[in-house]
Order: C-alpha cells, then structure tokens, then sequence
C-alpha cells in the first residue's frame, strides 16, 4: 500500500512468524507437546528446566516437518547445520539461553502469496509467564521446549492487507502439511511485523511490533504504525522514529513502545556445544519427502478452478476448510462429468451446508451426509423429483437425524408435485386467495404470476413443481 499525502511515502514490511510444530513430544526433551493442556508445570522434564548434567536431543520429526516445509515453499534445504545458543535472561528462559539457529537455517529461500523468503529456522519455544495472580508473577513451562518454527520474509512487503494474506496462506500450508495447527488465538502461531516508511529509494527506520496474535490486529497494528509514522514525517518529526520494540493495545488501538529493539550482536550468538553438527541430506531422503508432500493449497485452487469452474469464493472455501474440501471432492466423483451436478452440490455445500454446519437455535448439532446420499439429493433436483425448496429441507433433515433423502423427501411430504389435479386444486386455490393479482396477471402483469407461483409453492410447503404450477396459472 502507497499512502498518498503531499510526499509520496512507501510503507516496507518483514515479518517474523512463529509456529508450534505438531510433534508428540519436545523439540530437545520427551515431555509431551500438548497446547491443549491448561494445568501448569505438568508437561515439564529436566532437560526444559535446564537441569545440572541435562542434555538436549534434537526432535528427528520436527527437523522433518521443516524440511517438508521447505520443499513446499520452493526453498533450499542446508545440508550442513547446526544449532546456536541465543542468550538473553528472562523469567520464562530457565537456562539463560534458548537454543536456536543463527548461521545455518535449514530452509532459505522460498516464497509463499508472492512474497519471497528470508530463510526458516528451527528453535524451542519459551515458557509462559502469569501476571493475573496479584502483585506477583509466576512462570508456566509447559509451552518451555516445543519445536518452534521461524520464518522470516524478505522485507517485501507493501501494505497490511497483503501481510494478513501472507500470514493466512503460511497458516493453511502448516495445517495441510500437518506440521502444526497455528491456531492463533492459542498462542501457536505468533506474528511480528518490522515495519518503516520513506519518501526515497532508501528505506526508513524500522519498527517491530511483537506478539501480534489474530490477523485482525495484524492488519491494524501494521495500519496504525504506517499512518504513525507518516505524520511524523509530515510533521518534521521524522527523527523522532527510533528502532525500537512496540507492543499493540487492543483497548486502544494503538501501539506503544516497549524497549529500544535488540541486534544480533545483543544476543552473543554461539554454536549448541551439547548438539553435534548435523548432515541432513545424509539423514533424509530430500526426494522421497517432496514426493510424499500433499496437495497444496495453492495447487488445490489452480485444480477447483480450472477443473470444475468453481468462482474464487467457493474454492476460497474448499482450500480454507479442508473436511468441506474433501467432502466436495468425494461428491464430485460420483459424476464428475456432468457440469451441472458439480455445479449445483458446489452451490450446496458453500451455501445450505456451510449454514447447517452451524448450531442450530435449540443447540442441536448438525453433520455432514454421507457423499452417496448428498449426491442422490442433487440428482433428485437435477431431476425434478425435489424443488429449492424440498432439497433444502430434505438436507435439514439429513444433516440433523440422518438418513436416505428419498425415503426422507417422502416421509416428510417434499417431493415434487407433479400430479396435474393436486397442483390444479393449489392452482384454483390460490386464484380465490389472490383474486386481484390473477387479474393483474391477466392484464400481463408479469410480477403477479411470479407471486402467484410463490403463493402456489407456499401451500404446497415447497413441493409443488414451479414449471408445472406457472403452465397452470397460464393456462387459467
């Protein structure tokens, strides 16, 4: 985004993002990896305590998952690495330091939404520290030691839209991959932003707000630190933008500084003398795992689109919720020729569904049909047995007691009337009901017959066949 005032300012952007790696036990201990788990302190081992004669091993599936990362972002695989000691002293750091990568990353290179890669690291996570217990602090170590992922991006780009698509691709390459779920709201995804503003070709002082935790404050953190820094410029005050650390107050919304922003050197980088230097490529096979790599979402939108026509919104579905992607593509295949049956369960699912999925008012839940029965359903739509209207509640039925939607369709009174006395006796009925909008209908009003038609479906409750209803009233 170019915000645009009497000087021309280019807001750049990097980000810094960190995933937990879904890995049964810790990155350099066997104590469970559980984000779930809300008791403190119970998933804790010596090595994460940092504990006298305590020793790391390194986690061989979470050096797996990010090579299964790498290969799907386009990036190059090290085959030399190592891990580094990061040293800063917090109450949530028990050993002083946190086992890093500094030098050698396993991944770099690679891009995802466009944007390119800086490189993706491997390290532990921190523990978690609790203000919320009065005029004291205590310190959770359960989150202490669990493979995190670190990815950093190219500072390219250009607006805080394109950052929160950025950050929502990375989070459905994590969960298609199955390496992490990156929930934000659970802290298993986190995202920091370095953010600067120019009027040149040079770029201006950078800013990073920490601990972004949904991409709505994602989106307005980075709005609200462009617009920022703008004014000061345009107020003279450019020199007053420090490199710096700012924290995001949702009650606000506004950022704040927290502290003058570290440099590596701060950190006094130096190689893990408990962890042996590591060959990858003399480990894994680079091939057999790019070849094990699942559909992507970037190629399972290329496929809906171009396969089965789908618009953006509906494969925008498909990608983002994966049991409704499957779903589709289980339905599609029972007659994946015939256009209008992919059509119309398309519309379904993104419509009747999606909306059915949700609890109902009285709290009773709902689940998917079967594919064979969902896709009986559509046919007996394509096939006149069932209007709009009985489909849609046909499938009501289905998603809440299950069931065959035939045997349903008939037990509830939603198959389509075709029979030409019953509909005749809705027809007269609805004529003597609505004696001005027949004769308005007459008269060519073509609005009335739409009416009418409307009036004829709501005596039959849905089932009466519109076609057959409209020959009717015509031929009146």
């Amino acid at each position: 985004m170019v915000l645009m005032s009497e000087r021309k300012f280019t807001a750049t952007i990097g980000l810094e993002i960190h995933a937990e790696l879904n890995t049964n036990t810790k990155m350099f201990s066997p104590a469970k990896n559980d984000a779930d788990e809300t008791t403190p302190n119970v998933n804790v081992h010596p090595v994460d305590l940092a504990h006298p004669g305590t020793l790391p091993v390194p986690n061989k599936k979470a050096i797996e998952y990010m090579i299964q990362i790498g290969l799907a972002v386009g990036g190059n695989i090290a085959n030399f690495t190592e891990f580094d000691r990061k040293n800063y002293f917090y109450p949530d750091i028990p050993k002083g330091y946190q086992i890093s990568q500094f030098a050698y990353p396993i991944v770099s290179g690679g891009s995802v939404a466009g944007v390119e890669l800086t490189r993706i690291h491997l390290e532990e996570d921190t523990g978690t520290s609790k203000h919320d217990q009065g005029d004291f602090s205590l310190v959770d170590f359960n989150r202490a030691g669990l493979p995190l992922m670190e990815l950093v991006t190219e500072p390219v780009i250009h607006s805080a839209e394109q950052a929160v698509l950025f950050a929502k691709q990375l989070q459905l390459l994590l969960r298609y991959l199955g390496a992490g779920e990156a929930n934000m709201e659970k802290g298993e995804m986190r995202v920091e932003a370095n953010i600067s503003v120019s009027d040149t070709d040079e770029l201006g002082t950078k800013v990073e707000i920490k601990n972004l935790n949904s991409f709505k404050v994602v989106e307005k953190s980075i709005a609200y630190e462009i617009k920022r820094m703008i004014a000061l410029h345009e107020e003279g005050k450019g020199d007053e933008i420090i490199q710096e650390t700012r924290g995001w107050d949702e009650a606000s919304d506004r950022t704040f500084s927290q502290r003058i922003k570290e440099s590596s050197d701060d950190y006094r980088y130096f190689p893990e003398p408990d962890i042996p230097k590591m060959n990858l490529h003399e480990v894994f096979d680079l091939e057999k795992i790019k070849k094990s790599l699942p559909e992507l979402p970037w190629e399972k939108r290329e496929r809906l689109v171009s396969e089965y026509e789908l618009t953006d919104i509906a494969a925008d579905i498909f990608i983002s919720d994966q049991k409704l992607g499957e779903f589709f593509d289980t339905v599609v295949k029972l007659d994946v020729n015939n256009k209008d049956f992919v059509k119309l369960s398309a519309n379904y699912i993104t419509s009747d569904i999606v909306f059915n999925l949700k609890e109902t008012k009285d709290g009773q839940e709902t689940s998917l049909p079967t594919p064979e029965h969902f896709g009986t359903l559509m046919n007996m739509v394509l096939e006149n047995k069932l209007s709009s209207r009985g489909a849609k509640d046909t499938l009501v039925i289905m998603m809440k007691e299950g069931g065959e939607p035939e045997q349903l369709a008939k037990e509830h009174g939603l198959l389509q009337q075709s029979d030409t006395g019953e509909l005749e006796a809705i027809v007269d009925q609805v004529i003597a009901d609505n004696e001005q909008a027949f004769n308005e209908f007459k008269d060519g009003k073509e609005a009335s017959l739409k009416f009418l038609i409307g009036q004829g479906m709501r005596l039959s409750k849905g089932s009466a066949n519109p076609q057959m209803l409209q020959q009717l009233f015509e031929s009146k």
